[in-house]
């Protein structure tokens, strides 16, 4: 893994296993909650691992078994509208500097949420915009924007109709209710829910299984997933995606059937 170049100071990125990297938010006193600094460091760490080839799967959990993550940092955000023009204007600036990742929509990395605790607001959203989320059976999901004056506008109101039966999605949408991990494995949001101190353990599993599989392959099959759902099926059938394009130029795609010939498990370059 390839060492930042800054210190984080809301996160802790980490290498926890060969080619798989850790993002914690790290910010316990506010139930690991973003402000805008917090946004932009965020934001940094995701550019600099979708760049690290040596990089093939990323975690994204909480500090701690009470949050994942609780959204927005209300408190920053009124502080910011009352403050004078220029610290407003800053924040603005600040801002502008940023992907967060519920607006990351062709992120090539495989992303598991390891869902800790309450996953509220900005915090559900992070979860919905990951490919897969492990939940701890304690943890809460809702978009309860509404409840102070907001609207789930990073990505809430448009993830959880395509996520979940429009019904249920409304339900949640205009009530601002919470729902259960149970709940949200019943209803498809959530990929496993064990006790929370299964939690590793269960979010193991599923890397153990996509790292036995090609890392070009898990990048083309997730882009050509994510891609085709804005398209007709034939069209989708049909369409020339970049990342199968570097799959098939790699040396791993030699590898794959030359290991299946030669009776042995494959060594994947992701190259």
């Amino acid at each position: 893994m390839q060492a930042l170049d800054f210190e984080p100071q809301y996160f802790v990125y980490e290498e926890i296993r060969p080619r798989v990297a850790r993002i914690t938010i790290n910010r316990p006193e506010v139930r690991n909650a973003i402000n805008t600094p917090a946004h932009k460091e965020w934001s940094d760490i995701l550019d600099h691992a979708a760049s690290d080839d040596d990089i093939w799967l990323m975690v994204i959990t909480g500090v701690g078994q009470q949050a994942f993550c609780a959204g927005r940092d209300l408190k920053h955000l009124s502080m910011v509208r009352h403050a004078d023009e220029a610290t407003q204007a800053a924040d603005r600036e600040l801002m502008d500097q940023v992907t967060r990742l519920i607006e990351r929509f062709d992120y090539p990395k495989p992303l598991i949420a390891q869902v800790n605790g309450v996953a509220l607001g900005g915090g559900f959203e992070v979860a919905m915009a990951c490919d897969l989320v492990v939940a701890a059976d304690h943890a809460q999901f809702g978009l309860t924007e509404p409840l102070r004056g907001l609207y789930a506008g990073g990505g809430g109101v448009h993830r959880l109709p395509r996520q979940i039966p429009m019904k249920l999605a409304m339900e949640y949408l205009l009530t601002a209710r919470t729902m259960s991990a149970q709940r949200a494995l019943e209803l498809g949001i959530v990929n496993d829910v064990v006790p929370y101190d299964e939690l590793e353990a269960a979010t193991d599993r599923l890397i153990d299984d996509i790292m036995r599989c090609a890392p070009l392959s898990i990048q083309a099959t997730k882009q050509a997933a994510m891609r085709g759902l804005d398209m007709p099926l034939g069209e989708a059938f049909h369409h020339p995606y970049p990342a199968v394009a570097r799959l098939m130029a790699s040396e791993d795609v030699k590898e794959g059937p030359r290991a299946f010939a030669e009776k042995r498990e494959p060594n994947w370059q992701g190259r």
